[in-house]
């Protein structure tokens, strides 16, 4: 029997990991049983496998498992918690007595000294009393009191110590009277039989499944304002309750999901059925309800709550179709993460992403603009999982975002937050009314002025936000613009403005756009901010 195979691998999967143990064994020669013992109960007995890894002189026989159940242990274990609780118990009960003794003598020489004080009170009006009879009474009565107080206060501290571990050891058989620590202290062995002609050493390998471990991805991103590369670290937080501590182990993450079967699935009979093709009315009512739900889906455009929700929504689908395949880190150091339950985080990787900056600005919404960065993932074939990445600018951490599973080569958005070096003013300078009869024409031109407060020169995308109609009985037109641009999708309009540093030529950049909102007069316009 040997305990010398230890842990030196291990392959963390989403909710348990694969564990490997090594170890040099000796072998007498003929059949011979080789035991791993104690190992945790969160082990699949059907998971594990054995191999010699340098020997092929050896053979491997046979191998199972047992479970271990601790009750003998466990019965002795209770056996001395109850005789050191009624030890304890034993003595409690002594230092009470005393106490209670001590407290009778302090008692008599309170008693006595006021009995003594009436005495001198009788004695001195009679000058019958000495006074060094006095000071030798008075320092008896003092010293004796001061002795019984002292012992009083000693012994009930070594009670209250002697509580304390009675509470201990109290809670300890509460806690082995629990079926769940009898579980705990059961254990599972691996019983390995091996074969070879003559006496021979070989290197066993033993790999098996534990249950009750996870790990999660999370990143730190981080830039400078001259920076253009984004500096990605990829850490890992993982959490064990294996029942077996990993110390000094290799470590590998794996997105894979490993399972028990050794057979591939039976295939099933693929049935399907046909249905009546729709009427024309019916396709119609379909097409209705599509429209129905688009136009619900348009109502909803300004609802942040629930554009939010639709977005978080939109995103779980996209993760489940994109992530299909496998990612594995393998980590270049060794790590320890104990069998506790707390979070051990470990690097993964660390990475230099290339990156392009830019500043947007919605006038609408801030008068100032946003510093956003595109990066592209060229981590040579590294997929950046699902997860939460802070976010740090120029050494500040300015906040948090969620990644989603980005491929290599896959670009995706980081937003840096408000640059107040860069203003926007926007300004109604024209409003006209025309009536034409029964139709009302209503016109409106506005200027932006951006300013660059800056030491060098930047880019900034200028996004302007068109009222849309949703009634065909209102109409809005775009008139002119300064520079030109084209009408976007939703009533967009975006400029791109090249802005130099502060103090320089076109530093300053003005904008101008005009549009018309067109409808009857018996019409009255809704939700139209202006």
């Amino acid at each position: 029997m040997t305990n010398n195979c230890k842990i030196c691998e291990v392959t963390v999967y989403h909710n348990q990991a694969l564990v490997t143990r090594r170890g040099k064994i000796n072998l007498k020669g003929g059949q011979q049983e080789v035991a791993i013992a104690n190992l945790p109960l969160t082990v699949h007995s059907d998971s594990v496998t054995a191999r010699c890894l340098d020997n092929s002189k050896v053979q491997l026989l046979a191998l199972r498992t047992e479970r271990i159940f601790a009750n003998e242990p466990l019965q002795h274990k209770t056996n001395q918690i109850l005789g050191k609780i009624r030890q304890l118990e034993e003595q409690k009960r002594h230092l009470e007595n005393q106490i209670n003794s001590l407290q009778l003598q302090q008692v008599f020489i309170q008693n006595l000294s006021e009995k003594s004080v009436d005495k001198f009170a009788n004695n001195l009006s009679s000058y019958s009393l000495k006074i060094s009879k006095v000071q030798e009474l008075l320092s008896f009565l003092g010293e004796s009191y001061q002795n019984y107080a002292q012992s009083i206060t000693e012994t009930e501290k070594q009670l209250t110590e002697i509580d304390k571990r009675l509470e201990a050891f109290r809670y300890q058989f509460k806690q082995l009277q629990q079926p769940i620590y009898k579980q705990i202290q059961s254990s599972v062995k691996i019983l390995i039989i091996l074969e070879t002609a003559l006496p021979t050493d070989c290197e066993l390998e033993i790999t098996y499944l534990v249950s009750q471990v996870s790990w999660t991805p999370f990143y730190d991103l981080r830039n400078t304002s001259t920076g253009k590369q984004i500096d990605l670290s990829c850490l890992a937080e993982i959490r064990q309750r294996t029942g077996e501590d990993w110390t000094d182990i290799n470590l590998t993450l794996s997105t894979a999901k490993p399972t028990l079967a050794t057979q591939a699935p039976k295939i099933e009979p693929w049935y399907i059925t046909g249905s009546k093709i729709p009427t024309f009315s019916q396709t119609s009512n379909q097409i209705y309800d599509d429209f129905a739900e688009l136009e619900a889906l348009l109502a909803e455009e300004n609802d942040t709550d629930k554009k939010q929700e639709l977005l978080r929504v939109q995103k779980l689908v996209e993760q489940t179709t994109k992530f299909a395949g496998v990612v594995t880190f393998k980590l270049e150091k060794n790590y320890t993460v104990l069998s506790d339950g707390t979070p051990h985080k470990v690097a993964v990787f660390h990475k230099d992403l290339p990156c392009r900056t830019e500043y947007v600005a919605i006038p609408k919404q801030v008068s100032f603009a946003y510093l956003e960065a595109t990066v592209t993932n060229n981590t040579n074939g590294l997929t950046l999982l699902p997860g939460k990445a802070n976010i740090f600018f120029d050494r500040a951490l300015i906040g948090t975002t969620e990644l989603e599973n980005i491929a290599p080569g896959q670009e995706f958005k980081l937003s840096f937050g408000i640059d107040q070096s860069l203003k926007i003013e926007q300004d109604l300078v024209e409003r006209e009314i025309e009536i034409i009869g029964n139709y009302r024409r209503t016109t409106f031109g506005y200027k932006l002025t951006v300013l660059n407060l800056k030491a060098e020169k930047i880019k900034l995308r200028l996004i302007v936000q068109l009222p849309v109609s949703r009634d065909e009985k209102v109409k809005v037109k775009l008139i002119n613009t300064n520079p030109e641009i084209h009408l976007g999708e939703i009533g967009q309009l975006e400029w791109l403005l090249n802005l130099r540093a502060k103090g320089k030529r076109q530093f300053k950049r003005e904008v101008y756009y005009q549009f018309s909102i067109e409808h009857s007069t018996e019409i009255t316009v809704e939700s139209l901010d202006i």
